[in-house]
């Protein structure tokens, strides 16, 4: 049997959505990362071709599988998400305003092998993908900084050996009244900071912003291409407090809670 096919870029609506009764008592998170979901999104984070095809935007989400006997996705006609789970305090189709959208295990397996890549074994469970709010974006010399951006910088090795990939994104004026680009970045527990790893850090991000942010690349002078990077210890108080949830980005966000971005470390 054919498999279904939806055209590249389109959000699912109510048709595609997946219908399981809840039972689980909301002790389970709404999606994991696993190995399989790791696997695809680094394939995609390679070819930006292939990932603006498969999730109809250029910068790359966050990739998750979820069980739908323990939770339910929606996508709704303005291409964001709606969450549904039975926990201590039911969910019903609550509006998390993240945009995203979902895909079967089989059609997103199928799409991999069409472009010749084997993603290999993992769970039989659907996919769904989560861009985060517009509102966490950070505009620099015109062009959209991204947190998901950002992000694919952060997991490329050796970086991502000694930080947790949470970091937190913001323009500020130096000395000379010129904009800058800081990131600062959480350390893994027991590794420390150095103008090294700085660099390293600075590099990487440096490297995936040019290569996935066209407006990056065409709109930001050569001379602030390279983020300020500012490396912090495991929950930093100021920073990364521990038992407290992360955002992305520096300043109020107008409508916005402190919440974290699904599918983070």
């Amino acid at each position: 049997m054919a498999r279904p096919r939806r055209p590249p870029g389109r959000h699912p609506g109510p048709g595609d959505r997946h219908r399981v009764p809840l039972r689980d008592g909301g002790r389970r998170s709404a999606g994991q990362r696993d190995p399989l979901s790791v696997r695809i999104r680094r394939f995609a984070a390679e070819r930006p071709g292939f990932a603006e095809a498969l999730f109809g935007q250029s910068r790359l989400p966050t990739l998750l599988q979820y069980d739908p006997a323990a939770r339910q996705f929606e996508a709704g006609p303005d291409g964001t998400l709606v969450f549904s789970a039975d926990g201590t305090v039911p969910l019903v189709r609550y509006h998390i305003a993240d945009e995203g959208g979902l895909y079967s295990y089989d059609e997103l397996l199928g799409r991999c092998q069409d472009a010749g890549f084997d993603p290999g074994a993992g769970p039989e469970l659907p996919f769904v993908y989560v861009f985060g709010r517009s509102m966490f974006t950070v505009s620099y010399f015109g062009a959209n900084i991204y947190p998901e951006h950002v992000t694919v910088g952060l997991e490329r090795a050796p970086v991502s050996d000694w930080t947790t990939g949470r970091f937190v994104l913001d323009t500020v004026e130096d000395t000379d009244r010129d904009r800058r680009l800081t990131v600062v970045v959480e350390l893994a527990d027991g590794a420390e900071p150095s103008a090294e790893r700085e660099r390293l850090v600075a590099e990487s991000i440096r490297t995936e912003l040019l290569r996935i942010n066209s407006e990056f690349a065409h709109y930001v002078p050569e001379a602030g291409q390279t983020p300020q990077v500012d490396l912090r210890r495991s929950g930093d108080p100021e920073y990364f407090p521990r038992g407290v949830k992360h955002r992305y980005t520096s300043g109020p966000m107008p409508g916005a809670s402190d919440r974290d971005l699904p599918g983070t470390r």
